[in-house]
């Protein structure tokens, strides 16, 4: 040791458990200062009298050490392939090495990823990347999954960003969710945020900003185009034109844009070509082995698709602040404190203009009148322009069908509206070792509160508009709507709140005995409740839980958990149920005949099942099974009663009579999934990791009304039941490969995913064998089958069909509309004729990540895909586009409507100006395949060398370029990409720097 300016020199040397040096060891400072050991094992580092170092060495397990026991060789011993700190699962209220996992968990660390995939947003990060996840939340196709954030059950991932991040974990099988109770329904998602590392400072800014482009945007007619189709479809219908054709020639050539206006709200007038963003996100951490400390502080701003109003600065602003502090209490308590503040701002005017766009016709009315075109001869028009508020030189056009409420005039001059949404979360755990109590004895206390409100901020300003009178080119006179009044005040109203308030304590055994065996158990209590504004019940989770983990020689493994969950959506008395699962798992590269294999590194089998005991599933139903949103999801089991209508008697006196709107059912139990996973996890030729599942999960004891057990009559009676089933059965696989040549390394991952789901068991009656839901898929979608259009050779001369066609049973036909299948013969076309025409989900799904790193250079792809369903344009998202009659406004798909001329090319059905009750039926016509394969996004980063980020100051500097949504093949992905009446499905390129200080 060497004394050097009131620091101590210490050379010290590492060494494994056979007495060999260990190079590459990185050796850490509790005042930032670092160093790493050499060939020879040897460090040497500046420490003052009372530091400590930490040393840590990938396959190592890392350790603490003391300046005063920096003498002489410090042993470091090797970690169990799948158990190094590198390997740690953080399963929410538990932490598990990689190896230990006896169930379906699939885990991925954002550390080193995020320099070479950018991406900011959680979600994002979990499409593609994780195992077994279809989208970003949807587990093996069973539905929403639940987030646990920092241990918190229901937290939403939205108000992260990733560089909070350090891992996500996506727990799958019944087995691995089973702690989390009721809640763990569907699978469960654990994210946890970064903390401070002791001996660890760090300073991290990303910061990046880019420009976002419409993928796709509704195409719809212009005026004349309009107006001429108008006329055809109301010729169709044995009616007048409604446009002469002069004025139709008007709107086509006249170069007089407000007299004669053609309005497309989606041209680049009203959306912009592309729009900025900008992101800023800066890191704090560090700390010693007595406090540790971690702070995110974000920026977020992006501006608006549509902007007009330049007073207003249209866009979203987020702020965030995170701060994760962990504390040593004394020698046997820990503490740790969380609290995360974010504040978005969404500015924009009060009209909506993309949802606007989708029914303001293109004739309807110039949006804005030049000042310059107004006639002021006559006095009356001169004061009515010398008292109006002119934009531009431009005065705010409308008709009398709008008046005030034209929207383009509104989105100028009548005010603003601010969405102000607040998040505050704050989370206190205290662990306790109690070691001098019994060794391997612990406990942990944790408590959360969250926060969520969002309020709207509104000036709206009363204004006026003009309706123009033409005389030539000329405006001669102006009917006015409204007044021009400031709002003097700034509204508030509120869009509600939800506060959250959870605790749960948990007591941990852990020891080893003879040496071979392991045994750990835990017993959990959880609390949560949640309450919402204009909601009277507080929605309550609550459940005790067990789990015992055994393992032999850390190669046999067998887990047991049981949970008892509690429900006040059910009766008294019928409230508890008790959840048992169990899982197994054997590392069989540990035995003799596979141990010293080159080409098997690791090989895992497991196995696990067990019931799931749930109310998640119970939710207020309508009278067709569909849920009921609206209504509460508690006291299904109680009847209900209500006032109707009066009783008179025949001695004149009168009583209300009492009807009842749902029957009584006490026995109403818990929903049960009762789940399988069978799998395998392998490590081949030091290079290449295979995971694979098989899973079978059924939901059964799902509630419903019974449909064939009670006659028609008592329909308003029939009490809820547990009688519905679906079952999901499928697979994943997962591949991940990783080689080295020299200066370029390669990863290579893959994942796949086959869901098929069934409805097993439902109660219904049909008129219809192939109508019965109960044996199909759940997402099946029922339809007629379409035959093409009806010709002119299948109507009589009075207009009637010959004899022998099936008669549609949804009004009159005529040439060109649909024409369908008799599916039962009874030359009848009605509801009867549905028949199972596809599904709406897809059963497989699958990605694809490339990464690859050449010198200071390092390029990261990402791909994902579908296949296997179908979607429907009459859906409502569309918005009509596709669904065009009576006066809906008429997109380019009406180009290829049917007329005696294109009756052999046809792609649309005959135009209408009445409501269609037989074409716009959902029926093969309408539906389209939504398989695709898209390259989701890439990013390129240049990684600057050691020497010049030195001489900056830093120790890590990257550029990067990124994009997403660059690229896709599907049949139908013009359809599938586009966004009508909201923001456009849009492709960003995005440049970003990263530094570390």
């Amino acid at each position: 040791m060497a004394q050097s300016d009131d620091k101590v020199e210490v050379t010290a040397i590492v060494v494994d458990e056979q007495g060999n040096p260990i190079s590459g060891v990185d050796v850490f400072g509790s005042k930032g200062n670092k160093t790493s050991s050499d060939d020879n094992g040897q460090f040497t580092i500046k420490l003052l009298d009372d530091e400590s170092v930490v040393l840590e060495k990938k396959g190592y397990i890392s350790a603490i050490i003391m300046m005063t026991d920096l003498i002489g060789n410090i042993t470091m011993k090797k970690s169990l392939l799948l158990a190094s700190e590198d390997d740690e699962i953080k399963m929410g209220v538990a932490t598990k090495y990689r190896r230990d996992i006896v169930g379906a968990v699939s885990s991925i660390k954002t550390k080193n990823r995020l320099t070479y995939d950018n991406t900011q947003w959680v979600r994002d990060y979990i499409n593609g990347l994780m195992l077994g996840v279809r989208g970003s939340d949807n587990i093996r196709g069973l539905g929403s999954a639940i987030f646990v954030i920092d241990g918190v059950i229901g937290r939403d991932p939205d108000i992260l960003n990733m560089e909070e991040v350090e891992q996500i974990t996506v727990l799958k099988d019944a087995n691995s969710v089973a702690l989390y109770g009721s809640q763990g329904r569907n699978g469960v998602i654990v994210i946890n945020t970064k903390r401070g590392k002791a001996n660890k400072k760090e300073v991290n800014v990303n910061v990046r900003s880019g420009i976002k482009s419409p993928i796709s945007l509704p195409n719809y007619l212009g005026s004349a185009a309009y107006m001429t189709l108008f006329n055809e479809a109301r010729n169709n219908d044995g009616l007048d034109n409604f446009y002469s054709p002069s004025l139709i020639q008007e709107f086509r050539t006249s170069t007089n844009k407000y007299k004669y206006p053609d309005v497309d709200l989606y041209s680049n007038e009203y959306v912009q070509p592309f729009v900025n963003f900008t992101n800023a996100i800066t890191e704090f951490s560090g700390g010693n082995e007595k406090n540790q400390y971690y702070v995110n502080v974000g920026w977020n701003s992006e501006e608006a698709w549509v902007d007009i109003n330049e007073d207003i600065n249209a866009g979203t602003n987020r702020f965030n602040v995170r701060g994760n502090i962990d504390f040593k209490i004394n020698d046997w308590i820990t503490s740790s404190l969380d609290g995360i503040a974010v504040i978005s701002t969404t500015k924009g005017s009060r009209a909506d203009l993309l949802s606007a766009g989708t029914t303001l016709r293109p004739n309807a009315y110039s949006p804005l009148l030049p000042i310059d075109l107004v006639d002021t001869s006559d006095p009356t028009v001169a004061g009515q322009l010398l008292a109006a508020n002119s934009f531009d030189g431009f005065l705010l056009g409308s008709t009398q069908e709008f008046g005030v409420d034209a929207p383009v005039s509104m989105a100028i001059a009548g005010g603003y509206l601010t969405t102000v949404s607040r998040s505050t979360q704050f989370n206190n755990s205290i662990n306790f070792d109690l070691d001098r109590v019994t060794k391997g004895l612990s406990a942990k206390a944790y408590i959360s509160f969250d926060f969520y409100d969002s309020y709207d901020l509104s000036i709206e300003n009363q204004y006026k508009t003009y309706e123009p009178i033409w005389e030539g080119e000329s405006i001669t006179g102006l009917n006015v709507y409204g007044e021009d009044v400031k709002d003097q005040t700034e509204n508030i109203s509120t869009n509600g709140f939800l506060s959250r308030f959870g605790l749960y304590g948990l007591v941990n055994y852990d020891t080893t005995i003879a040496k071979d065996h392991s045994l750990n158990t835990t017993l959990l209590g959880f609390y949560n409740s949640q309450r919402r504004n204009d909601v009277t019940q507080t929605d309550i989770d609550a459940h005790v839980g067990f789990q015992m983990a055994y393992d032999y020689k850390k190669k046999l493994y067998f887990d047991f958990t049981g949970t008892y969950v509690n429900s006040i959506k059910l009766a008294e008395g019928n409230r508890g149920a008790f959840s048992p699962t169990s899982g197994i798992s054997y590392i069989i590269s540990e035995e003799s005949f596979l141990k010293n294999s080159k080409f098997v590194n690791y090989l895992k089998l497991k196995a696990s099942g067990g019931i799931l005991k749930s109310d998640q599933g119970i939710t207020a139903l309508k009278s067709g099974g569909a849920v009921d949103s609206d209504a509460s999801a508690y006291y299904l089991y109680d009847v209900n009663y209500s006032f109707g209508n009066n009783v008179n008697w025949g001695d004149g006196q009168s009583n209300n009579r009492i009807d009842i709107s749902q029957g009584e059912n006490l026995d109403l139990s818990f929903e049960e999934r009762i789940d399988l996973n069978l799998g395998f996890e392998t490590y081949l030729m030091n290079s290449l990791w295979i995971e694979a599942n098989y899973f079978n999960t059924e939901f059964d004891k799902q509630i419903t009304f019974l449909q064939d057990q009670y006659p028609s009559f008592y329909d308003t009676f029939r009490p809820y039941d547990n009688f519905n089933s679906n079952l999901y059965t499928g697979f994943e696989i997962g591949m991940n490969f990783n080689k080295t040549y020299k200066d370029l390394s390669i990863t290579l991952g893959a994942n796949v995913l086959y869901s098929q789901t069934e409805r097993s068991k439902r109660s219904e009656v049909f008129n219809e064998d192939y109508l019965q839901t109960q044996g199909r898929e759940i997402s099946t979608i029922f339809g007629l089958v379409d035959q093409g259009f009806y010709s002119e050779a299948d109507f009589d001369t009075n207009g009637n069909l010959n004899a022998g066609l099936p008669v549609p049973q949804f009004g009159n036909v005529q040439p060109g509309d649909i024409k369908y299948q008799d599916q039962n013969g009874d030359n009848i076309i009605d509801n009867d004729d549905r028949i199972d025409i596809g599904q709406s989900s897809s059963p497989w799904t699958y990605a694809l990540n490339l990464n690859l790193n050449y010198k200071r250079f390092n390029l990261f792809v990402l791909a994902v895909g579908q296949s296997g369903a179908q979607g429907n344009k009459l859906n409502d998202s569309y918005n009509e586009y596709y669904s065009v009659d009576g006066n809906d406004k008429y997109s380019e798909v009406v180009l290829g409507r049917w007329t005696p001329e294109t009756a052999s090319t046809a792609t649309f059905p005959r135009l209408s100006s009445q409501t269609n009750q037989n074409n716009f039926r959902q029926s093969t016509f309408w539906l389209f395949d939504t398989s695709y394969f898209s390259i989701n996004r890439a990013q390129l980063t240049y990684e600057f060398e050691d020497s010049f980020c030195k001489e900056l100051g830093m120790e890590d500097f990257s550029l990067n370029l990124s994009g997403t949504n660059l690229f896709e093949i599907g049949e139908n992905k013009d359809v599938r990409q586009l966004r009508i009446g909201s923001t456009p499905l849009s492709r960003s390129f995005t440049l970003g720097i990263r530094a570390s200080f």
